[in-house]
């Protein structure tokens, strides 16, 4: 059963392991680096959520959501104020298409509406144009794009 699960040291390494094929390495930061933003996010004052995407036992994949702004944070886009956001998802490349991104972004989801910072009317994302793959999934889900831009990724919202 698909699970989200915080990062501990049991299943540090695990998460570290994942990576997406070479061809994805241009949409999505690998996932120290997605661990080291949230700590960063963190210790500005910020929040982060950053989970392992499991099945079983077995490692599938990581997100990362996302609230308000933090003090680091220089020149945020306006809906990143009091809004979740989808940070990081991604799947590991031994484990795409078998539907373990969609479980993963809806686990996601349940877990932003549980509001863990308190309530909101948006939760957002952001993707690289030319990722069809990341567009095509969270529009299933209900974002639109906004016309907005942050760091030449489309923005995408979807009302909560």
């Amino acid at each position: 059963m698909l699970r989200l699960e915080r990062i501990t040291h049991e299943n540090l390494d695990d998460i570290l392991s994942l990576t997406v094929r070479d061809e994805q390495k241009i949409f999505v930061a690998d996932n120290a680096r997605s661990i080291t933003e949230a700590y960063i996010a963190l210790s500005h004052g910020g929040h982060a959520f950053p989970f392992g995407v499991f099945d079983g036992e077995t490692a599938v994949g990581f997100v990362m959501i996302g609230f308000g702004t933090d003090e680091d944070w220089t020149d945020p886009p306006e809906i990143a104020k009091n809004s979740y956001n989808i940070w990081r998802l991604m799947t590991d490349k031994k484990h795409q298409g078998k539907g373990y991104g969609k479980g993963a972004l809806a686990l996601a989801l349940d877990f932003i509406r549980t509001f863990p910072c308190g309530s909101a009317d948006v939760c957002w994302v952001s993707y690289s144009p030319e990722n069809t793959n990341a567009k095509n999934l969270y529009r299933s889900f209900g974002f639109a794009e906004t016309g907005d831009y942050v760091d030449g990724e489309i923005i995408a919202a979807m009302k909560l």
